[in-house]
């Protein structure tokens, strides 16, 4: 059998694979952070492809670079699947109001959502407790005392984050009709509505 459908066919073994590690890993196994469970996830699925294929003789005629490419390829789609799939369902607002609407009969007014973000969105996909324990679990917070605090890793993010919004977002986007550069400086008009800082 030729190399190349090999490799293809090995291919497509990981992406059946990596589905149903995904899936019995989501379904029945605890998880702390999607994002990084769904990378996991691929990684489970390389070793299981490439401990098979090994077994099976499968690689015949690949070479060691080959090999190694193909590796990398599973796993480069696998952070792509992670990325682009449940992470984005996941988090996504965008997908959040196409749901929303479809809950709502398939029409909201456009002046209520402001308060179906605040009043509605924030509790029903616990949208602070989600943050914060991805931001515990990735080590750019801690918590004492009641106090949430930024550790030396989330305050060079932050800084990195600000950056980049600040030097390298667009400064002409589209908002509701409107290019402005306000994403770029969200805080520009920031207001405290009570002094909620540690002491």
């Amino acid at each position: 059998m030729n190399k190349y459908v090999r490799a293809l066919l090995a291919t497509m073994a990981f992406v059946a694979v990596l589905l149903v590690v995904y899936y019995v890993h989501m379904r029945h196994f605890r998880v702390e952070v999607v994002l990084y469970a769904t990378i996991l996830d691929a990684f489970i699925a390389v070793a299981i492809v490439a401990g098979a294929g090994f077994a099976l003789r499968a690689f015949e005629g690949l070479n060691r670079l080959e090999l190694i490419q193909l590796v990398l390829i599973w796993l480069l789609g696998g952070y792509l699947f992670a990325i682009s799939v449940p992470t984005v369902i996941d988090r996504s607002l965008s997908f959040y109001i196409l749901e929303k609407l479809q809950q709502r009969g398939g029409g909201i007014r456009e002046d209520a959502f402001r308060q179906v973000f605040t009043d509605e969105y924030v509790r029903e996909h616990h949208l602070v407790e989600v943050r914060l324990t991805e931001q515990l679990q990735s080590g750019t917070i801690e918590i004492h005392d009641g106090c949430v605090r930024l550790t030396a890793r989330g305050e060079r993010l932050a800084g990195f984050s600000r950056f980049y919004r600040k030097n390298l977002l667009p400064t002409h986007r589209l908002l509701m009709g409107q290019y402005t550069d306000a994403l770029t400086d969200p805080f520009r008009d920031s207001r405290m509505s009570s002094d909620y800082r540690c002491q």
